[in-house]
């Protein structure tokens, strides 16, 4: 099976990353279309394509100099355990936008290994960092 992986925008099927993030994923739930387009606007995006269809996805949020976030990256179902994900990886690592950054930072109950392998690890000093979680903020209208 061939997959291309694409940081083009025009390609991204908003409508099944939508479907997915508020039906599939446990933190996109209830989600508006709307903050959806807006994230995507706002971020270096990914895509995983088989015979045209994108089967993939992966999201950075950056400043595209010093810090970035990996978020809301997924493969579809009936696509796992081929691979993509760690396609998807490597393109991120590659993109020439995400190279010499201070500090690239991620959330995952679920693919843990799969980015250890990409050199993540545990928060060096997780003393430092805080955050706002909203986690219902999607279902709050």
């Amino acid at each position: 099976m061939q997959i291309e992986i694409s940081d083009d925008p025009a390609r991204l099927d908003i409508a099944l990353i939508h479907r997915f993030l508020t039906e599939e994923s446990t933190w996109g739930r209830g989600m508006p279309l709307a903050t959806l387009q807006k994230a995507v606007a706002h971020s270096l995006c990914f895509g995983a394509y088989h015979d045209g269809s994108q089967v993939g996805f992966a999201r950075v949020i950056s400043d595209r100099a010093t810090y970035a976030y990996l978020a809301d990256v997924f493969t579809l179902p009936d696509y796992r355990g081929r691979g993509i994900s760690r396609l998807l990886m490597d393109a991120v690592q590659a993109h020439p936008d995400l190279q010499r950054l201070r500090r690239f930072t991620l959330v995952s109950s679920t693919a843990r290994e799969l980015y250890a392998k990409y050199g993540w690890t545990a928060l060096a000093k997780p003393e430092l960092h805080m955050e706002r979680h909203l986690p219902d903020i999607y279902l709050k209208d």
